[in-house]
């Protein structure tokens, strides 16, 4: 029994991750979460990317990327979650918009809340980041600059008369559109080709 409790004492404790939010909120966990509910699609994607798919026990109804989300569990819009569905999943975090709904009520029911939400490529990079230390994910770097590589390669293979063409990329049936700096803006821009909505109208405008 001393000598176990020698060795105890000799082994470095294990510090809890606290992450920073998109509201300044920091949450705090004391091992990496084991059931992520996410309920944003790119929050969806960047578990997975991460290596961390096994891990999700719920998604918004929109995640359907890679095909094995699409047997998880809906919990219904990334704006308006079905609460009950959530709490029910018994997950160790929630990954959220700053725009769901919902997300002080989760939090009052005992659930870790992270709100998430990137919208350019600085964003989606500091959120890999982020979820990559919560996730326990040593290689989140390297993954990230995979991605990034496989860009630059798709900007590499456009066809010669592709490249300059002004192009309309329509977000849902608002209709919103991707403006040049929102995160499918940056694409668009990395891969050579122009975009018709002016940047000053905001990173996705409701058009008329």
């Amino acid at each position: 029994w001393l000598a176990a409790a020698g060795l105890m004492a000799l082994a470095p404790a294990r510090a809890d991750v606290a992450i920073t939010d998109d509201r300044g909120v920091s949450v705090a966990f004391a091992a990496s979460p084991r059931r992520v509910v996410s309920l944003l699609p790119s929050l969806t994607e960047t578990v997975c990317a991460l290596g961390r798919c096994e891990r999700l026990v719920g998604v918004d109804r929109y995640s359907n990327w890679p095909a094995q989300v699409s047997r998880l569990p809906q919990m219904g819009g990334g704006i308006d979650p079905q609460i009950e569905a959530v709490v029910g999943a018994r997950p160790d975090v929630v990954l959220a918009a700053q725009s769901t709904r919902g997300l002080a009520r989760l939090e009052a029911l005992g659930l870790k809340v992270l709100a998430i939400e990137p919208k350019t490529h600085a964003q989606a990079r500091q959120a890999f980041e982020r979820l990559g230390r919560l996730l326990e994910v040593p290689e989140a770097d390297r993954l990230w600059a995979r991605i990034d590589a496989g860009v630059d390669q798709a900007a590499r293979s456009l066809p010669t008369a592709a490249r300059g063409q002004r192009v309309y990329f329509e977000v849902n049936r608002g209709p919103y559109a991707a403006g040049p700096g929102s995160f499918l803006g940056e694409t668009l821009g990395r891969l050579g080709l122009g975009n018709i909505v002016p940047a000053g109208l905001g990173p996705f405008p409701l058009l008329n």
